[in-house]
């Protein structure tokens, strides 16, 4: 068989079982079945088929993922998160459109203690919203930072979807969540300044309101008692990993352990509210377990089909510059972000696209934040951004999909202007790995 019908043999079944609304793991591993059986042959196949995939999970890198997870789940179900929103609400004070620059800062902040850009976009919806409606906040600076930055959690370590993109396409996980930073606060710096901008062009867009003043002595104690210390937790999760004192499994646990002091300082730590933080990582978990095995061994069976090589010595003879098959990837990422959900694209094209990368030259960690970087814009894409339909959901019933997707356009516009400065400035992901050995 060439490799041209290997691959698409493989990838169509799994395109026809996602379109009859199979589940996308095991839309995966029916793939892996079948290929084994093709390629491989008889009850060896079967067996080889399980050794891959027990592999595939039993491994150190993956510890991140829970821990990402739960640290995301206590930081929002004791209330930790509620509390840092009002201290950064009133430290702003009576600047214009300050809800605006509060859904950005404190949402950046959220999602370097959540790693789930669903979980920030749910909270950020459900708590910031209503208050921005109730002032009359135009929807190009209620919901669309909303969107926006909520995506930011996809891109600032700890980002699960970073742990498991790393994990599929076996780049060192600890240099790709710190790759991360840069572009996740060029992009909060993008949405701050469109913020600006609205706000100096249609003063009407955020209208004033009166709001008590505080002196300079209350700020600096809310700032103290509040704020620093989701500093003190970001450093002991992103600082850790920099530094090479913690491995991102220890940077993962150390997190844990100082959202749990936080909550136990501030009274707010229940039985039930780690009993639905261990509830809700149980379950994401699973799943992503579920997803990492499917993912794994579709790109070793890609590989022993042929299909893998077939098309990147297929590529490299090709009379293209290297910089149109990349802009060629990031472009079906993208298009693909308009018709799925993130975890299916990266197990679609992960095994595919990173051994191609490596036979152009490229590099694997500014590839995956590059990718990383469009699965973010994909979630305010219609017609199936993941992210339209979350805020829908918390957003009161007048709000309609169409006017979440407008006020999304001007953040849409600066992600994808971030991305192009990256493509011309690789430094900007590969300078903090770097700095790690």
């Amino acid at each position: 068989m060439a490799w041209y019908e290997a691959g698409g043999l493989l990838v169509g079944i799994i395109l026809v079982l996602m379109a009859v609304r199979m589940p996308v793991a095991i839309a995966f591993l029916t793939a892996n079945l079948v290929g084994a059986l093709i390629f491989i042959g008889g009850e060896v196949a079967i067996m080889q088929l399980v050794a891959n995939a027990t592999t595939s999970v039993t491994t150190f890198t993956l510890v991140p993922v829970p821990l990402f997870l739960l640290m995301g789940e206590l930081f929002f179900h004791t209330g930790v998160a509620l509390r840092v929103f009002d201290a950064i609400d009133r430290l702003l004070g009576r600047i214009p459109g300050r809800l605006s620059y509060l859904t950005v800062g404190g949402g950046t902040l959220f999602a370097a203690l959540s790693g789930s850009s669903i979980a920030n976009i749910a909270m950020l919806g459900s708590t910031l919203l209503p208050q921005m409606q109730a002032r009359r906040y135009k929807p190009v600076l209620s919901m669309g930072p909303i969107i926006a930055t909520g995506g930011l959690a996809i891109m600032i370590p700890p980002s699960a979807l970073g742990v498991l993109l790393g994990s599929i396409a076996q780049i060192d996980i600890g240099k790709l969540l710190i790759a991360g930073i840069v572009p996740g606060l060029l992009l909060a710096s993008a949405y701050v300044a469109i913020i600006a901008y609205c706000t100096w062009r249609d003063p009407e867009a955020a209208p004033r309101y009166l709001v008590e003043p505080l002196p300079l002595g209350a700020k600096l104690r809310l700032a103290a008692t509040n704020v620093l210390p989701m500093a003190g937790v970001i450093f002991m999760v992103v600082g850790l990993i920099i530094l090479g004192i913690a491995t991102p499994s220890e940077a993962a646990a150390f997190g844990v352990l100082g959202v749990l002091i936080l909550a136990l300082l501030f009274r707010s730590l229940t039985w039930e509210s780690v009993r639905k933080s261990v509830l809700g990582t149980v379950r994401v978990t699973g799943m992503v377990f579920l997803i990492i095995v499917g993912a794994s061994t579709f790109s070793q069976m890609l590989a022993l089909s042929g299909a893998s090589s077939g098309l990147i010595g297929w590529v490299t003879t090709l009379s293209v510059h290297p910089l149109w098959v990349l802009a060629g990837m990031l472009m079906i990422v993208f298009v693909l972000g308009m018709l799925m959900e993130s975890v299916s694209i990266i197990m679609l094209v992960a095994p595919i696209f990173f051994p191609l990368a490596a036979g152009l030259g490229y590099d694997a960690i500014w590839l995956a934040i590059l990718i990383l970087l469009m699965l973010e814009i994909s979630l305010a894409t219609p017609p199936f951004g993941i992210g339209l339909f979350v805020l829908a959901g918390v957003a009161p019933r007048d709000v309609t999909l169409s006017t979440i997707v407008r006020a999304s356009l001007p953040y849409i516009t600066a992600a994808l202007l971030i991305a192009c400065l990256l493509i011309a400035f690789p430094q900007l992901v590969t300078f903090l790995p770097g700095l790690m050995g």
